[in-house]
């Protein structure tokens, strides 16, 4: 009786607001979810391609021999924190230099910017590059770098993001680690891999994307 009493002495506005309230919280949660699940989706498409690349003949920079038994890369867990959007401070003046390489092989790139952004409660900031080959990496820029997990969990000569040229002079840049993917040498020492300069040192560890090959994969 108490009960009955209770939900009768509550007036329908009252009502209409709890129903509004329980249902902003139901679509809240919903879209989070939905969002959480979308970015995994991407991530995981973004694995997808990397590991058909690495089982392909015709693709994959790995040997004969470990072609053979290769079923998987080794990826970190999926973490949307390792997500960052960096404030990015252009340098339109930077000249074309060589970059040092694995081999005496010398390519030419210009410092496009420098990101600036949080990452584990640490202020960061990476060097970004353009390559002087502009008709085949046309809106592509290329960020390689080294963390303190090299030689411990991911490979010892770092790790590369590849980025798109952002628009109309943009000066924010999306850096996503969960696509951070190992060169070539980690794989077969007959490629030449361009080796991240000094500068690009990240005192933190970076527990995303392509950790190092293990053969047992």
């Amino acid at each position: 009786m108490q009960f009955k009493y209770f939900v009768h002495s509550i007036s329908k506005p009252t009502i209409m607001k709890i129903f509004l309230t329980v249902l902003s919280f139901i679509f809240l949660i919903t879209n989070c979810y939905s969002q959480n699940s979308s970015y995994e989706n991407e991530i995981k498409h973004f694995q997808h391609k990397l590991n058909a690349q690495y089982a392909s003949l015709k693709e994959s920079p790995l040997t004969k021999e470990d072609l053979k038994t290769f079923k998987t890369l080794d990826f970190f867990d999926i973490d949307e924190n390792y997500c960052v959007k960096a404030t990015l401070e252009l340098t339109p003046d930077a000249p074309f230099l060589e970059m040092k390489t694995s081999t005496e092989r010398l390519p030419l790139y210009r410092k496009y910017g420098i990101a600036h952004f949080i990452l584990n409660g640490k202020k960061c900031e990476l060097s970004i590059y353009q390559s002087s080959d502009l008709k085949t990496y046309t809106n592509n820029l290329f960020l390689p770098y080294n963390d303190i997990s090299n030689g411990v969990t991911t490979y010892g000569g770092g790790r590369f993001i590849d980025l798109e040229t952002p628009t109309n002079g943009s000066t924010t840049i999306v850096i996503d680690f969960n696509k951070s993917y190992n060169p070539y040498c980690a794989y077969n020492h007959k490629y030449s891999c361009p080796i991240p300069p000094s500068e690009n040192n990240l005192a933190i560890s970076i527990l995303a994307g392509v950790k190092a090959f293990n053969k047992k994969h």
